[in-house]
């Protein structure tokens, strides 16, 4: 059996573990069904995992639209449970000294994404080291206010997933890296990620991963051209965010445009940007009606991440200044 955490958007902090590497270290399993620990049955047809940024589904959702691989869910009523630490962290508001207690919680989530900011290797996230200090990060949420609510229901989630793994020796699963100790210490013959000489998937994929943190203004001229030999349309939406970084809104409307008169629709997360950067940029350059138009466009997918549609509603009302 094997367990891949997954980090949700930080994954964009890990060049040798990024969202890609998870596919690929999936495909060299051979494996035909992917588990999902950390999400329901009723979550993963309604794609719950979007909104919460989880990459390597981003990643791997052509392959399951092309049939090489298919997902199943193992946790039942996953997202209710998860709902239950963001309800139990409002409940605190209304509580005598809630917020102090709302404090501690949110410094030691603090520590937890300070845990988890740092670069790994693949085969780092399997070493007892790391779950150890996950763990014990995670223990002091326990500790402070009880496994249950505050925690999702987290072990009893993973008792149920490990209870639904029974039997099921070759599986491939994926698990949010929260929930990646409590699951491994009930599957102790698991194995984690490994080290693999990375692919071109993957460093295209740490690339863009590069280019959407736009750190260092001294290598933006290498990226961009290194974003033009990766070619695909997320490297164009790339691009563009460079240029208008750069102060060059014209040449950034020009790469976005040449983007939005092809295929974009992956990964899933990109339409939304698209259109949404397309409104800001036409407002920057004076053309209200296209901006209002790639604005409504945004507004009118089936799904796009909460920022972009934040960015759609502000666009149709005034528009878009930096």
């Amino acid at each position: 059996m094997v367990i891949l955490p997954t980090l949700g958007p930080l994954h964009v902090l890990h060049p040798r573990y990024n969202a890609r590497t998870v596919v690929e270290l999936i495909l060299e399993t051979g494996a035909r069904t992917v588990y999902l620990a950390s999400y329901s049955p009723e979550g993963l047809v309604a794609k719950a995992w979007r909104d919460k940024n989880e990459l390597p589904l981003f990643e791997l959702s052509p392959l399951v639209e092309e049939g090489r691989v298919r997902l199943e869910a193992l946790g039942e009523n996953a997202e209710g449970l998860q709902r239950e630490a963001e309800l139990f962290v409002e409940y605190l508001g209304n509580m005598p000294r809630g917020d102090e207690a709302k404090e501690k919680l949110a410094a030691i989530d603090e520590e937890l994404a300070q845990v988890l900011s740092i670069p790994r290797l693949p085969a780092e996230f399997a070493e007892e080291e790391f779950v150890e200090e996950l763990e014990d990060k995670l223990a002091r949420v326990v500790a402070f206010a009880g496994e249950g609510p505050a925690t999702g229901f987290r072990e009893q989630r993973m008792e149920q997933v490990a209870q639904a793994l029974s039997g099921k020796e070759e599986a491939v699963v994926l698990v949010d890296v929260l929930d990646y100790p409590a699951l491994r210490r009930r599957l102790p013959g698991a194995r984690g990620p490994w080290n693999r000489e990375p692919s071109e998937n993957e460093q295209a994929r740490a690339l863009l991963d590069r280019a959407w943190r736009l750190e260092n203004e001294g290598e933006w001229g290498n990226l961009l051209a290194q974003l033009a030999e990766i070619g695909t349309p997320e490297a164009g939406y790339l691009a563009s965010q460079i240029y208008l970084a750069a102060g060059q809104p014209e040449d950034s409307l020009r790469v976005l445009e040449e983007v939005s008169r092809g295929d974009f629709s992956h990964p899933e997360y990109l339409p939304g940007y698209v259109l949404a950067r397309l409104g800001q940029l036409y407002d920057l350059l004076g053309q209200r009606d296209r901006a209002i138009r790639a604005y409504t466009a945004a507004q009118a997918l089936s799904w796009a991440p909460a920022g972009v549609r934040e960015i759609a509603q502000a666009g149709l009302r005034a528009p878009f200044r930096p």
